[in-house]
C-alpha cells in the first residue's frame, strides 16, 4: 500500500489549484504570497520562549541578529509560540523591527490572537474548535480582516474531534480521514464568515497519513495547504521523512508553503527545506554546495572547512556551485562541473574552477585562498 502511493501515482487524479493568500504588506513588513502562481515558501519556528523581550534589548538584539541569519538563508516565515500576553506583547514589538512575516502560534487563548493583532503580525496560526464560541472566533477573523493578516488552520492527530478519533479507534475512518475532515470543519468556519484568507495544514508523524491526509483535502477544497511531518524526529530521521512526503506531494501540486520540522536547529529546518525544494525543481539560484564523505584518503578536512562554510555560503546571492573534496582522487575529477572547489593533500590545499587548478596553498592559508578566488564571482 505505502509503495503504492508513493510511486505509483494515477493520472487522472485531479487536484485543484490553491487560490493565493497574502501575509504582511502592513508597515515594514514584506508581503509574501501562499498558493496560486507563488513560489513554494519556506517556514521554521523560533525553538525559545520570548516573554522577555520586551524588557530585554540585548535579547530583542540577539534575536533579530538569528532572524536576519535565517532570512539569508532562505527562510520566509517564522512562527512564534505566543502562550501568555508577554509573549504576545514580545511577539507585537519583533514584528516591527524585522520585515519578515511573524505567525503567532495560539492555542486555546483567543485574546492572545487579538493582542497580537494590534501590531502588524502577519498571520495568526488557530484552531477555531480549540478557541471557544463562534463569538470568539468571529472577533479573531475580523481583527485579521481589520489588520490584513491571514490565519492558518493547524490540524494534527493530537486535535481531533472526540467523534472522529473514536472513529479511528474503531477502525471506522482512517487517521488521515480524520486530519482532513477536520480541517474541512474548521475551514468551513471562515468561508460561512467570508474569509478566505487563511491557509490550512494537516500533519501527522507518519508519512503516509500526512501525505494521504493532505491529497484527500486537495481534491475537494482549493485553501492553500502548509505541508509538514510534525514530531518528524532529530536531524537524519525528520529529513528523512520530509523529503518522502514533501517529494511526492510537492511532485503532485501539492504544498504552497514547508516547514521542514526537526529536533534541531531552525537553520537546519531553513536549509533542509531549501535543499529540498532545489531538488524538486521549486527554487533555483543560490549556491550549491557539494561535497565528499571523507575516506582513509583524506587529505583535507573536509568536515570542518564544509562546517565553517555552510550557512555563509547558503547566504550569498550567488548561483554557482562550490565543491569541497578530501584528496586529489576526487578533487578537481569528480568535482569538475563545479564554478569554484577546493581539495588537498600533503599540507596542501589546490583551489580549482571548472576542474582546473588555480592555486595551491598550504593549509593554513586554505580558508583566505579560498575567500579570495571565491570574492571573484
Amino acid at each position: 500500500m505505502f509503495k503504492n502511493i508513493l510511486y505509483n501515482i494515477h493520472m487522472e487524479t485531479k487536484f485543484l489549484t490553491p487560490r493565493t493568500v497574502f501575509l504582511g504588506g502592513s508597515g515594514n513588513v514584506k508581503r509574501i504570497g501562499i498558493g496560486g502562481n507563488e513560489p513554494v515558501s519556506i517556514q521554521t519556528m523560533w525553538k525559545a520562549g520570548i516573554s522577555d523581550i520586551c524588557e530585554n534589548d540585548g535579547k530583542l538584539k540577539e534575536l533579530l541578529k538569528q532572524i536576519n541569519t535565517l532570512k539569508s538563508l532562505g527562510c520566509d516565515i517564522l512562527r512564534f509560540a505566543v502562550p501568555d500576553k508577554k509573549s504576545a506583547e514580545s511577539l507585537v514589538k519583533i514584528q516591527s523591527c524585522t520585515d519578515m512575516p511573524l505567525v503567532a502560534d495560539i492555542h486555546f487563548d483567543y485574546r492572545l490572537a487579538l493582542e497580537c493583532l494590534k501590531g502588524n503580525v502577519a498571520a495568526v496560526r488557530i484552531n477555531p474548535g480549540n478557541i471557544g464560541t463562534r463569538e470568539r472566533v468571529e472577533q479573531v477573523v475580523e481583527a485579521c480582516r481589520e489588520k490584513g493578516a491571514a490565519i492558518r488552520i493547524g490540524v494534527n492527530t493530537g486535535s481531533l474531534p472526540k467523534e472522529l478519533s473514536e472513529k479511528v479507534e474503531k477502525n471506522e475512518i482512517s487517521r488521515a480521514e480524520a486530519l482532513a475532515e477536520t480541517a474541512a470543519r474548521e475551514a468551513a468556519v471562515f468561508e460561512e464568515l467570508k474569509f478566505d484568507q487563511y491557509v490550512v495544514s494537516m500533519k501527522a508523524s507518519s508519512v503516509l497519513e500526512t501525505i494521504e491526509a493532505n491529497e484527500a483535502f486537495a481534491k475537494k477544497y482549493d485553501a492553500p495547504l502548509h505541508i509538514g511531518v510534525t514530531e518528524a524526529g532529530p536531524l537524519i530521521t525528520g529529513i528523512v521523512k520530509s523529503t518522502m512526503t514533501f517529494t511526492h506531494l510537492l511532485n503532485e501540486g501539492i504544498g504552497s508553503t514547508i516547514r521542514v520540522s526537526l529536533s534541531s536547529s531552525p537553520e537546519n529546518e531553513v536549509i533542509a527545506g531549501r535543499e529540498i525544494l532545489h531538488e524538486t525543481g521549486k527554487r533555483k539560484g543560490g549556491v550549491t554546495i557539494i561535497s565528499c564523505p571523507r575516506c582513509g584518503r583524506e587529505g583535507f578536512d573536509v568536515h570542518g572547512f564544509v562546517q565553517r562554510w555552510q550557512n555563509e555560503l547558503l547566504s550569498m546571492n550567488k548561483n554557482i556551485t562550490v565543491a569541497v573534496m578530501g584528496c586529489v582522487v576526487n578533487g578537481p575529477g569528480e568535482g569538475k562541473h563545479a564554478d569554484l572547489g577546493i581539495a588537498g593533500a600533503g599540507g596542501k590545499a589546490i583551489i580549482f574552477k571548472k576542474g582546473k587548478i588555480v592555486r595551491t596553498v598550504n593549509d593554513a592559508d586554505a580558508d583566505n585562498a579560498f575567500r579570495e578566488e571565491l570574492d571573484s564571482f
